[in-house]
């Protein structure tokens, strides 16, 4: 895997880059100008990534995800992972036949659901899982393998199926896992 050097990153004009960022040079990067790249985070070969974006501290973003924020915009807080093939939508047409779809066709002849999606620190979503506009994914959610997530989960579960139902509570232990990795990276 080859990464996009620190002056390629610069050059392309993210509102944001933080420190020690990677980006694959097979990864389709677009509207740059609203993107942030937290410190340490990553986004591997064959993903897109597109409109309002924001990825925290340490977050991997692994092969062949798909990350579109649109206008209302996707927030990936510190320390998140989305799994091979995950795919994040901040909008969707309507699908009903009562208006026009597909982004060739003007604003006016559709009627676009635009909602923002928050994606809280700690989370790590499955392969191959789909995230709806308008979802918060809570605080230390797992979110299983081939799950879609159409309403917001609550802080510290695993969800999975179709749709996404909570299954049991998800383990804090991982908590001080953090506290000691961040300390280790102070020294």
């Amino acid at each position: 895997m080859a990464y996009l050097t620190k002056e390629a990153l610069q050059a392309m004009g993210f509102k944001a880059v933080g420190r020690k960022v990677k980006v694959s040079d097979k990864a389709s990067i677009y509207n740059p100008e609203a993107i942030e790249l937290g410190d340490y985070s990553r986004i591997d070969d064959f993903c897109v990534v597109s409109g309002k974006v924001t990825i925290g501290k340490y977050c991997h973003i692994t092969p062949m995800c798909l990350i579109a924020g649109g206008s209302p915009g996707i927030t990936l807080s510190d320390f998140c992972t989305l799994a091979y093939g995950v795919k994040v939508f901040a909008q969707s047409d309507d699908y009903s036949g009562s208006a026009m779809v597909n982004s060739l066709i003007p604003k006016k002849f559709k009627n676009e659901y635009l909602a923002e999606v928050i994606i809280e620190r700690q989370v790590i979503i499955g392969s191959a899982s789909i995230v709806f506009p308008g979802v918060t994914i809570g605080e230390g959610c797992s979110v299983g393998a081939m799950t879609l997530v159409n309403k917001s989960t609550q802080p510290w579960g695993i969800y999975a199926g179709n749709p996404a139902r909570r299954i049991k509570d998800r383990k804090k232990d991982l908590l001080e896992l953090e506290a000691q990795f961040l300390k280790e990276q102070r020294e």
